[in-house]
């Protein structure tokens, strides 16, 4: 078993797990982490469009976002030296303007998408990225620290992690899918308490694979419940769907796929001309006004999760490598995912979470990881396989996950002693939690386009208004005696 270093983590930041076989699990646990997440991006923006063909245009997309976050991220941890154990994937945030962007000059989901503004938008947002980074690296850091102190970015952390709730219990309880289902809340559950028990009892390997534990213990159950209800004809009980893997072999006419069905390459954006209407300098445009703003946004969201994980691993990250570098990493990802699979890139609390859970902040293990998302979305077996993990078992072991993360601003406000009987503290957070819990985000139009500032970028902004507004009193000099 490691022993813990001085800032609580069992492997640091530049260390290397001593067994081969627990860096591989490890590293698996990473991709388990943010699958579900990762892939629901290409289903909700491409669903119901098809290829010249007749394919579906999400399905196919599914392989090179995999692939994206992989690469996206090894080109984050090179632009950071390697100093920051962030894992980056496709981003919520930009679901709206990519949905916007590809339906522009489209008549109905038969009609070709407008594929080709999303890599533009893309490389617009990871210039944004570049720009801030650039003007950080001229001006320092020292104005960010006074904008953003520990009173509002841990409710703003708090905010990240609760806003997440909502996805974690309609994943667990099947709303986001066929229907609320208490088999898939059982299963969802019995995936949360293996992986509790298994970080807070386990030993050696045990307590370090926590979340493979926990979401394997979770698939077993569904299993056993799914071949119930097939030999019963009972839909209800029927909780994975194996269709991905049964297609994965055969085709719609049931032949067998051959050489496909085991290795295949990822049907990149670029690859996908045929597919996409022609390219307009009215469409760059559009894309303009639907990208940038919404960039603006992800940029405090960067700065949130990296303030996150610097408490986790406690080590600020905002001066080494440094938040000139993270935001060129993360641009710069977004931008080659953008021409890969069409979606933004982002840090990820899931794996935030994972690294605090764990205490493994090895980003040589994270780098495996990317090698190994790169390498799923090729092998066509694993891919299928992964796309059967029910997410009734992802959201029952996000209940700790996004509890994690919004444990974790709890303790940025305990560590930095914050006195929360200040009045000011108080508005401060408060404004932030009602505003980020409640959903208070700002929706309007630019022409015919529709825009949308997410509820956890608009917190952040009224908390630091709130900060600056609200001056700290003078502390009351205590009363002299009276004489007697």
């Amino acid at each position: 078993m490691e022993e813990k270093k001085s800032n609580g983590m069992l492997i640091d930041v530049d260390g290397f797990p001593k067994s081969k076989g627990h860096a591989v699990i490890l590293a698996i646990q990473h991709i388990l982490a943010m699958f579900v997440a990762c892939i629901t991006v290409p289903m909700m923006v491409f669903g119901g469009y098809e290829t010249a063909s007749g394919q579906s245009l999400a399905q196919l997309l599914i392989a090179p976002t995999i692939v994206s976050a992989g690469v996206g991220t090894l080109f984050y941890l090179f632009m950071t030296k390697f100093k920051s154990p962030m894992f980056l994937a496709s981003s919520f945030a930009y679901i709206a303007p990519m949905g916007a962007a590809i339906g522009i000059g489209v008549t109905d989901t038969q009609t070709l998408p407008n594929l080709w503004l999303l890599p533009i938008g893309m490389a617009m947002v990871g210039a944004v990225y570049c720009i801030i980074a650039l003007l950080i690296k001229l001006f320092g850091t020292k104005w960010l620290s006074k904008l953003l102190p520990p009173v509002v970015i841990g409710p703003v952390i708090m905010v990240i992690g609760l806003g997440l709730a909502a996805s974690a219990i309609g994943n667990l309880n099947g709303t986001y899918a066929t229907g609320y289902n208490l088999l898939k809340i059982l299963c969802g559950l019995i995936a949360m308490c293996v992986t509790a028990i298994c970080a807070h009892y386990g030993k050696k390997t045990i307590s370090l694979i926590p979340f493979v534990i926990g979401m394997g213990a979770g698939y077993v159950a569904a299993a056993i419940f799914t071949f119930i209800g097939m030999a019963a004809h009972n839909a209800y009980m029927q909780i994975i769907d194996f269709s991905p893997l049964v297609n994965n072999f055969v085709d719609a006419s049931g032949n067998f796929r051959g050489f496909q069905a085991f290795l295949d390459y990822p049907k990149f954006l670029f690859l996908q001309a045929e597919n996409s209407q022609p390219l307009s300098w009215a469409g760059v445009a559009q894309a303009a006004a639907l990208f940038i703003p919404v960039s603006l946004v992800t940029v405090c969201e960067h700065l949130g999760d990296h303030e996150n994980m610097s408490g986790v691993i406690q080590k600020n990250l905002i001066e080494e490598p440094g938040l000139s570098r993270t935001l060129i990493g993360d641009g710069v990802a977004t931008a080659l995912s953008g021409g890969l699979c069409g979606a933004a890139n982002t840090t990820y609390g899931e794996n935030v979470a994972v690294v605090g859970v764990t205490k493994v902040a090895s980003t040589k293990v994270i780098a495996l990881a990317c090698a190994f998302a790169i390498a799923l979305g090729f092998i066509s077996p694993l891919m299928a396989l992964t796309q059967t993990i029910p997410a009734c078992v992802t959201g029952g072991v996000s209940l700790i996950l996004y509890g994690f993360i919004a444990s974790s601003g709890v303790k940025m406000i305990t560590v930095n002693k914050i006195d929360m009987g200040k009045t000011k503290n108080m508005f401060v957070a408060s404004t932030i939690l009602v505003a980020g819990i409640g959903g208070l985000s700002i929706d309007f139009a630019i022409g015919s386009v529709g825009m949308s500032i997410s509820a956890t970028a608009v917190a952040m902004i009224l908390g630091i208004c709130m900060n600056l507004i609200l001056k700290d009193k003078p502390e009351e000099a205590p009363k002299a005696p009276k004489a007697e």
